[in-house]
């Protein structure tokens, strides 16, 4: 076995691979290599064979490119020559135009920050990106990635605030709380004091007239009277009612109060409509034939083999859809759907077809645009509200790169949202009785430029506010 240099290099030419191929022998050749040593070695009659180890092989022999090989052997190549050392090396995908410019054709290197799209250096020269202020993209990256953790640290450090404040009045009521206890309970304490004072006093009365009343010598009788002045009617202070006024619990209840306010304020923004969030999987047997669904059932894509003409030129087209799993009848529902640069696409809800596994046999009408379908299509920063055979055009002031749907069925609503803003594009009246299903519409790819997938917006350890909240309650 030879050095890891060697392997990388054609038998036939020397050098390193250039759309190698390999033959059923095992043996790795240059594509223009093989088929130059086939031309130059017999004619077409003559079977095909291995220069390596001259095993003939079958006439209908096929010469795939192997793209791992051709992967190493470009990489090693950008290692070992100094005029390329300097080339960005990116890894292999299977769409290469994707990394150039559309209309310039050259490679895309910088991002532009008032777009916020990768450019190459002709935008910024001579085209539409001319003056805009841009950044390679590799700093472009770290930039987005430093802005991003300042924001979850700025958005952290405003909820360790917002806890300070929330544990800081918890605090200051229950001392509220204490302090009162504490007060309420040394005035009764003193109250208790007094009456039993008063009640020692009279007892003592009450047993010393008592021994009077027994005393048999009349004159003893008499002296006692006037030893303890009882000629004149007792004086005593009469024992106090304790008044329920004065105890009644008013600052407790008031304490007891700002806290029912408190709730109530902070309730009238929870449970935020993110709390409500879910992420369908795609069911692939509802899948038109074109489409493609990724394996984690998040994504949806237009098949890249060629388009047959038979298809409809169009765009948009209701029947290239795909449903959810998951269909609704109740409650508040709420997921996003993430749409990005694609230049069509159409997202929405539809009570699909009674049986899914009929879904490719129904017309196109049936997925999307009848009356039991709701849909939002954008077609080139145009954005149609479509139900049954009504649309309605609308007016977004910024792009939408993820769509949020909230499905309020218990209020018959069904909303879409720009879910970066959580700003209202659109709501529906729904009066449907039967199950809704969230359909993702990817549209068919018109020319290469409307390649990227509808993903589905799934977030790691969701926190479920009504579980929680029930909770907290008990």
């Amino acid at each position: 076995m030879g050095t890891v240099e060697e392997t990388l290099k054609c038998p036939v030419c020397q050098d390193f691979f250039t759309d190698p191929v390999s033959l059923s022998c095992g043996h790795d050749f240059c594509l223009t290599c093989i088929q130059a040593v086939w031309e130059t070695e017999g004619s077409d009659e003559v079977p095909f064979f291995c220069p390596e180890c001259q095993i003939f092989l079958p006439s209908d022999v096929t010469l795939e490119i192997n793209t791992n090989l051709q992967t190493k052997a470009h990489a090693l190549l950008h290692q070992q020559r100094s005029a390329l050392r300097e080339h960005t090396v990116v890894e292999v995908t299977g769409d290469p135009l994707s990394l150039k410019c559309q209309e310039h054709r050259d490679e895309l290197k910088l991002f532009c920050m008032e777009e916020m799209v990768p450019v190459c250096c002709l935008c910024v020269l001579v085209g539409m990106h001319k003056n805009h202020k841009v950044f390679q993209l590799h700093e472009a990256c770290v930039d987005f990635k430093t802005s991003a953790a300042d924001f979850k640290e700025r958005i952290s450090d405003k909820y360790s605030r917002i806890r300070v404040v929330l544990d800081g009045d918890e605090r200051l009521m229950m001392q509220i709380i204490d302090a009162e206890e504490m007060y309420m309970t040394e005035w009764l304490e003193a109250q208790r004091g007094h009456m039993e004072a008063q009640i020692k006093e009279i007892d003592s009365l009450r047993a010393s007239r008592k021994s009077l009343l027994q005393e048999e010598i009349e004159l003893r009788f008499l002296q006692q009277i006037k030893a303890q002045n009882l000629w004149n009617p007792l004086d005593l202070t009469p024992i106090q009612e304790v008044d329920k006024d004065l105890c009644d619990l008013e600052k407790l209840t008031t304490v007891e109060r700002l806290v029912d306010d408190l709730s109530v304020a902070l309730s009238q923004h929870f449970p935020r409509m993110w709390s409500h969030l879910s992420s369908p999987a795609l069911d692939s047997k509802s899948a038109h034939p074109k489409l493609e669904i990724s394996q984690d059932r998040k994504q949806v894509y237009w098949r890249t083999q060629p388009v047959s003409e038979a298809l409809s030129p169009q765009p948009y087209d209701s029947q290239y859809s795909v449903l959810a799993q998951e269909s609704f009848t109740t409650g508040r529902h709420y997921w996003e759907v993430i749409v990005q640069e694609k230049p069509y696409w159409l997202v929405g809800v539809t009570t699909g077809p009674v049986d899914k596994r009929d879904a490719l046999s129904q017309s196109s009408s049936s997925l999307g645009v009848h009356n039991t379908s709701w849909c939002i299509y954008h077609g080139y920063g145009q954005y149609l509200a479509c139900h049954d055979t009504q649309e309605k055009q609308l007016s977004v002031g910024k792009r939408v790169r993820k769509l949020g749907i909230l499905a309020n069925l218990q209020k018959g609503e069904l909303s879409f949202y720009n879910a970066d803003t959580m700003t209202l594009l659109h709501s529906f009246c729904v009066q449907c009785t039967e199950p809704i299903y969230p359909m993702l519409n990817p549209c068919i790819d018109a020319s290469g430029l409307n390649t990227q997938p509808l993903t589905m917006f799934w977030i790691k350890d969701h926190w479920d506010w009504h579980i929680n909240t029930e909770g907290a309650k008990e």
